[in-house]
């Protein structure tokens, strides 16, 4: 790599990112080497060489060797003194099971004729137990629910029959309980297990619930649990900041005669004070997504250059905030054509995120006796703005063809990365005005990242009404896992109950409200 003198940074700081960066690239290209050095000798292996993986005996015959001399080279040292204190162990062993889990006990008795002593035949006393623990599993089960309602008449008049009132149920006149609809959702929403795995499980069961009926009760799920979805969007939309992303899923559309399309999830990660995660579906990635979701809304929205989203930002009552992991990204693929700027870069952005590491030090340092949001603000006044001016004069000044390299083509890859971020700078920038806005928009990536794992298992969506299905449902299993709450329970407590909650108290159900009255829960 030709790194010349006059393409570096003077700031210190930012050369010693420059060779961390460095550092870190040559052990990730070491490593990529290990990898495919592996798979090539396992590819001429499988090509070429013998499939088996049995040990020459020959080769048995040298270990046995090695053994019996390390063996007789031990008994000629002389026994080590017997240290004071054991060392402790650090980070090895089994960990201790948790007090809360339910316990069975088993006894296993010493037999009867060993319970007698062999020299004077009295019987032994017991002093005392030897108690060991092992972790077991039974299967889930399923059961019915007999709903009996009672009826009452006079026996004189025959007349005047009462019979107790039945329970709204979830679905009205449905087959499965709150637990069982809980269990289907969390199943595949949250375990990403496909409607086509849960039917052949409920069979070993012994139930045979065919995939069509699951994926209506989905349906009917979704539509119940569709004003909580609501009062979540609303409050997620009383954000200072909103993180926003999207990600692609195939759609069956019966116009195509078989054939997918492509559909659209977007994700909205409310802030701290509205901290709800809500997905919206849409059949295309149009500007008409963002734009009927977002409506009249006031604030940050944080997100990628996606050019959809200028319609809502020319308003000016929504600031544009970009993501420096999304510009970082376009700089670490450039490193295979121009590894030394490319690195001198990623040691400005490394820089960029060490101010932010500081910042959430110190917080804890203090204890939060300053607010975060007031920390951070000060630190990237006092440094981030100094290393973004350098930074911005460094990118202008490798397209301007000053640079003693020679100027960046236009079309390369660092090229493309220096004019993804100085058409976007204000908007890079932005984020040091105000401290509760994050440096980037990882929280939103992550909140994609279960569609992502689930896409891989269920594949597609059965159609658009599908893909509005897997909006709510993934919105709720979220949002009540930001929270640290268990899916199941939240949503087995919350189907039981919202069909006679009154409409105008529904946020009492929103995960950071909600009070469960199951003692389970």
């Amino acid at each position: 790599m030709d790194v010349q003198a006059t393409t570096l940074p003077e700031d210190v700081s930012v050369l010693q990112q420059m060779i961390r960066e460095l550092l870190v690239s040559l052990r990730a290209r070491d490593r990529q080497i290990g990898q495919l050095e592996h798979r090539l000798d396992q590819l001429l292996r499988r090509l070429y060489g013998r499939r088996s993986e049995k040990l020459d005996p020959s080769q048995l015959v040298l270990f046995q060797q090695l053994l019996e001399e390390a063996v007789a080279e031990q008994a000629t040292e002389e026994a080590p003194a017997e240290p004071s204190e054991r060392p402790r162990r650090r980070g090895h062993g089994r960990r201790k099971l948790p007090a809360d889990l339910p316990r069975k006990r088993v006894v296993h008795e010493v037999p009867p004729e060993e319970q007698v002593c062999g020299c004077c035949g009295k019987r032994k006393t017991k002093i005392g137990e030897d108690v060991s623990e092992q972790l077991e599993y039974e299967p889930a089960s399923v059961y019915v629910v007999e709903h009996v309602r009672e009826r009452y008449a006079c026996e004189d008049c025959e007349e005047g029959v009462v019979r107790a009132d039945k329970p709204r149920q979830p679905i009205e006149k449905g087959l499965p309980g709150p637990g069982l609809l809980s269990h289907v959702i969390t199943s595949k929403y949250c375990d990403h297990l496909p409607l086509y795995r849960q039917e052949s499980i409920f069979r070993r069961l012994g139930v045979e619930l065919p995939r069509s009926t699951l994926c209506g009760w989905m349906g009917q799920a979704a539509e119940l649990l569709t004003p909580l979805y609501g009062a979540a969007a609303r409050r997620v939309l009383c954000s200072k900041v909103i993180g926003t992303d999207d990600t692609p899923v195939r759609v069956q559309d019966p116009l195509l005669e078989g054939r997918m399309r492509t559909g659209r999830f977007w994700v909205y990660v409310g802030d701290e004070d509205h901290p709800y995660v809500v997905y919206d579906f849409t059949a295309s990635r149009s500007r008409d997504g963002p734009v009927a979701f977002l409506g009249d809304y006031e604030g940050y929205l944080q997100a990628d250059a996606f050019a959809g989203y200028d319609g809502i930002y020319a308003g000016q009552t929504v600031q544009e905030v970009l993501c420096w992991a999304h510009a970082r990204r376009k700089f670490y693929e450039a490193q295979s054509s121009d590894a030394a700027r490319s690195l001198t870069a990623l040691g400005y952005i490394r820089s960029l995120y060490k101010v932010e590491d500081e910042a959430k030090a110190l917080f804890e340092a203090r204890e939060g006796a300053e607010p975060l949001s007031s920390i951070r603000l000060r630190l990237r006044q006092e440094a981030s703005v100094r290393l973004l001016d350098d930074f911005h004069k460094w990118m202008k000044s490798q397209t301007a063809g000053t640079a003693a390299g020679g100027s960046v083509l236009p079309k390369s890859p660092l090229g493309g990365a220096i004019d993804y971020c100085l058409s976007n700078w204000k908007a890079l920038a932005r984020y040091t005005t105000d401290g509760d806005l994050a440096i980037d928009n990882n929280a939103a990536e992550r909140a994609l990242r279960g569609i992502a794992v689930g896409r891989k298992n269920w594949l597609f969506a059965g159609s658009d009404n599908g893909g509005r299905t897997a909006a709510i449902l993934y919105s709720l299993i979220e949002s009540a896992k930001r929270h640290g709450l268990d899916p199941f329970v939240y949503l087995r407590d919350v189907i039981a109950r919202i069909s006679d909650h009154p409409a105008a108290r529904i946020e009492e159900l929103l995960p950071d409200r909600w009070t469960p009255l199951s003692p389970e829960g």
